[in-house]
């Protein structure tokens, strides 16, 4: 699936405000987001199974970069690993593939609620590492990978306070280690890391032995996050077909996961919605 944005590019946003005086572009112009940002409304972002992520020109001059990092041969060894190791004890697909939609999500996430292009790599960064800590061992992962990162970042030329905020963001995303949102970073990763929720996630090929987890993941059909900064509003558009999976065990799974992302995008000064089948949950 392709991502869709409701407003037009950057580029036929800037023509048109050429185009326009001072004095309209003033009445027109959007009110201020979370930390006083600035962004176009109503943006919204498709699941996919594959995803690239562009690194804008301004973050590139500031520092290094998610390509930079993902290309690192000892972040993708271990991302590699991660994923075989969690796939031995039965978890849905923890590699490359989830590590690059969270990537795209969390940038997505503060790009369209008008925080600085450093911060939106930040963010990308932080959600492509997240999980990494799995090539030690999936108990307290989050933290483990926050030190697992920690001398490549240093070789990668991060500063000190980028890796405090990449750190951070990695050993918060999880829920059942205690995980909350400590800065915009870290919550546009929780957010876009709980809502990498689909089929192509599953490893099992045989529906007939689906656990739960594998029942609710390749039940959802298409997933997308939508952020409105004029609503203050984030939202978790799902689909799921109720014949592979009933809504409850979704919730049963899930819910915990969701009050953590309510609790990041509050962080971000937003709310939090979840629908399902276009019917509004949360």
């Amino acid at each position: 699936m392709r991502r869709a944005f409701a407003l037009g590019s950057e580029a036929r946003e800037r023509r048109h405000v050429s185009r326009v005086s001072t004095v309209t572009e003033a009445a027109q112009a959007p009110r201020p987001g979370a930390e006083g940002t600035n962004a176009p409304d109503e943006r919204k972002k498709v699941h996919r199974a594959e995803t690239k992520t562009k690194t804008p020109l301004e973050a590139k001059r500031q520092g290094p970069t998610l390509e930079d990092v993902r290309t690192d041969e000892r972040v993708r060894t271990y991302i590699r690993a991660a994923n075989q190791q969690t796939g031995a004890i039965g978890y849905t697909e923890h590699g490359e593939r989830h590590a690059t939609t969270s990537a795209d999500g969390a940038r997505f996430i503060l790009r369209s609620l008008g925080h600085e292009a450093r911060r939106c790599e930040l963010a990308a960064i932080s959600a492509y590492l997240h999980d990494i800590g799995n090539a030690i061992t999936r108990d307290r992962h989050g933290q483990t990978g926050a030190l697992l990162v920690k001398g490549i970042l240093e070789d990668l030329g991060f500063t000190t306070a980028e890796l405090a905020t990449i750190m951070g963001a990695i050993a918060n995303h999880e829920e059942a280690e205690g995980g909350l949102p400590v800065s915009a970073v870290s919550a546009a990763v929780i957010i876009a890391d709980k809502s990498d929720v689909h089929r192509s996630r599953v490893r099992n090929p045989k529906t007939t032995t689906f656990d739960i987890h594998d029942r609710v993941n390749y039940a959802a059909t298409s997933a997308e996050i939508k952020v409105s900064r004029k609503e203050k509003l984030i939202t978790l558009d799902l689909t799921i077909d109720t014949e592979v999976a009933p809504l409850m065990e979704y919730f049963e799974i899930f819910l915990t996961r969701m009050m953590l992302s309510r609790r990041a995008a509050e962080f971000l000064r937003c709310r939090f919605a979840l629908v399902i089948n276009n019917t509004r949950l949360l």
